[in-house]
């Protein structure tokens, strides 16, 4: 906690502004908390359908028991499913309108101490399933000739952090996927954008903290400021419904011309 952090409100939740999705299909991975949490409730509130899909089913189940009823908003579904079964993850994306590839996991380990199964996963997890993701939902998207693909990616799309290969090697894949389906999508009204955040108020940035503090031989009472918010301009952390706004964006008519981009949410970090 910083300064900065203390003097904030709570998360805003998300309105029905923005985006009319009324009509649309969403499909959230990771869904059962953090930012794909927020993403999901902020389709909903723009009017899609959402399906949530996660592993964590006691998580799915809490974010289905706590969605808000908004006006004119869509409805959401919970599905428990685990990424690493590609072919699952591949049907799970048939007939979606918009896909937030938002699923992640991480390890903070030097190279020469990193399990390889453990590499395995998360390339499994944060690149290999997004592909076959994509691969899914583009038959109904270009029949439909309109689609929303919005990879959630991370400053270390765009950067490199020690101790952190398997996430930073993912994330640049995920960089490099997303601007392929840009450029194959665009005859046929699919826009594929990534969100880029700095580190995010969620469960999955608090168990790095250990981590981090055993990697770089600090107390973790210092991880946050020293290591997670050293480059960054604004030193706070990231709400995820400030990522959610961002995908609403890039699910708006204004961004319709937005695509193959990399859309940095990081305080200033690569403005260094």
């Amino acid at each position: 906690m910083t300064p900065h952090d203390s003097a904030r409100t709570a998360p805003y939740p998300p309105s029905a502004g923005g985006p009319d999705l009324r009509g649309r299909t969403a499909l959230v991975t990771g869904a059962a908390s953090g930012i794909g949490r927020a993403c999901a409730l902020r389709l909903a509130a723009a009017g899609a359908t959402v399906r949530a899909l996660d592993r964590d089913a006691a998580g799915l189940g809490a974010l289905a028991a706590g969605h808000p009823r908004v006006p004119g908003g869509g409805g959401l579904r919970i599905e428990v499913l685990d990424l690493t079964d590609l072919d699952a993850a591949e049907a799970a994306a048939a007939g979606a309108d918009i896909l937030v590839n938002n699923a992640g996991l991480q390890l903070v380990r030097p190279i020469e101490e990193f399990p390889g199964d453990v590499f395995h996963t998360v390339l499994t997890v944060m690149l290999e399933a997004p592909f076959r993701l994509i691969k899914g939902a583009l038959p109904h998207m270009y029949a439909s000739g309109w689609g929303r693909i919005v990879n959630i990616s991370s400053v270390h799309g765009l950067r490199a952090s020690p101790y952190k290969a398997a996430y930073v090697a993912a994330k640049h894949g995920l960089e490099g996927l997303s601007k392929t389906a840009a450029l194959e999508g665009a005859p046929h009204g699919v826009t594929s954008n990534c969100v880029n955040p700095a580190y995010v108020r969620t469960p999955l940035v608090g168990r790095q903290i250990a981590d981090q503090a055993a990697a770089h031989g600090i107390p973790p009472e210092r991880v946050v400021s020293e290591i997670m918010l050293a480059d960054s301009a604004l030193k706070r952390l990231l709400d995820p419904e400030e990522v959610a706004e961002a995908l609403a964006y890039l699910c708006s008519p204004q961004a319709s011309f937005v695509t193959g981009t990399s859309l940095a949410l990081d305080g200033g970090w690569t403005a260094h």
